[in-house]
């Protein structure tokens, strides 16, 4: 899993997840003598050295700060937002704030498995028009001793959003759309898997996705698949200390020079035509929960 908005989703959702496990258990009623809350709300606030949505840079390969809070109901049901400062990639319409908006439900298949199913709505303030857009997704999550596995898809339907509306990042440079009104669809498959060191602060992780979808720039120049179809794999380790979490990951895609030519200058930092947002990098994020 990277650090980045899939870390953050990761984190934030599984709060709701925890509370919910709470109710059911009753361990709330045990503890204290009152009936768990019915609604509870957790957040957290956070920084990385880059922000990896997918394996490309959101950020410009600069820092990011960012930030999300949940309301979560003891059926299972929660919504939440998450948002996070952009830079560079096709200035995302000229947006500076990406801004999600997430509504789902968690139900408990056993002790130790989950099913998550919710739509999260991307947008970008103050960015160009048809640039935001929605991605319905299901998670499968199962625990066994200090593992965790996890198992996923995120489907966004055709949208004006992700059509391939530049064939070119010079077309997108020079303004000139090639294909204005475009639509197109995205899927993304994805793995994550945690094990917990005993008796220590630190959890190993490792993630790996797969995106199918575009193979060009949307309106606002960006792609959530920027060559089409592509992988994107990451290896880690968190600290916690109390409610402060310590990550450290290396994050990679097999999108190469050749691959990405065409959608230059925008997949550079900078937009400067050179060197790639996509390359292996390591991100450092510090989080806070609350």
């Amino acid at each position: 899993m990277t650090c980045s908005r899939y870390t953050a989703f990761a984190a934030l959702l599984a709060l709701p997840g925890a509370a919910q496990a709470q109710a059911l258990s009753g361990e709330g009623e045990a503890q204290t003598g009152t009936p768990p809350a019915t609604i509870t709300v957790s957040g957290s606030a956070g920084i990385v050295s880059d922000y990896r949505f997918r394996g490309v840079s959101q950020s410009d390969r600069d820092m990011a700060v960012q930030g999300g809070i949940t309301a979560s109901h003891a059926s299972g049901a929660y919504a939440g937002v998450w948002a996070s400062n952009l830079a560079g990639w096709g200035t995302f319409g000229g947006a500076n704030m990406e801004l999600d908006l997430i509504a789902g439900y968690k139900a408990a298949l056993a002790n130790n498995a989950a099913l998550d199913v919710g739509l999260t709505w991307y947008m970008y303030p103050g960015g160009a028009a048809k640039t935001d857009f929605a991605e319905p997704y299901a998670k499968l999550t199962g625990t066994a001793g200090p593992a965790t596995l996890t198992a996923g898809a995120a489907y966004a339907p055709r949208q004006q959003a992700l059509g391939r509306w530049y064939r070119t990042g010079a077309d997108a440079a020079a303004g000139v759309y090639t294909d204005k009104g475009a639509k197109d669809d995205n899927l993304y498959l994805w793995g994550d898997a945690a094990l917990a060191i005993d008796q220590t602060p630190f959890t190993a992780k490792a993630h790996i996705g797969h995106s199918s979808g575009q193979n060009g720039l949307a309106p606002n120049a960006t792609a959530l698949t920027p060559t089409g179809s592509y992988w994107d794999w990451s290896l880690g380790v968190d600290a916690r200390w109390r409610s402060v979490t310590l990550g450290l990951s290396y994050v990679d895609t097999d999108i190469g020079k050749r691959e990405s030519a065409y959608l230059q200058p925008s997949f550079s930092k900078g937009q400067d035509g050179r060197g790639s947002i996509a390359d292996g990098t390591l991100v450092v994020a510090l989080t806070a929960a609350f």
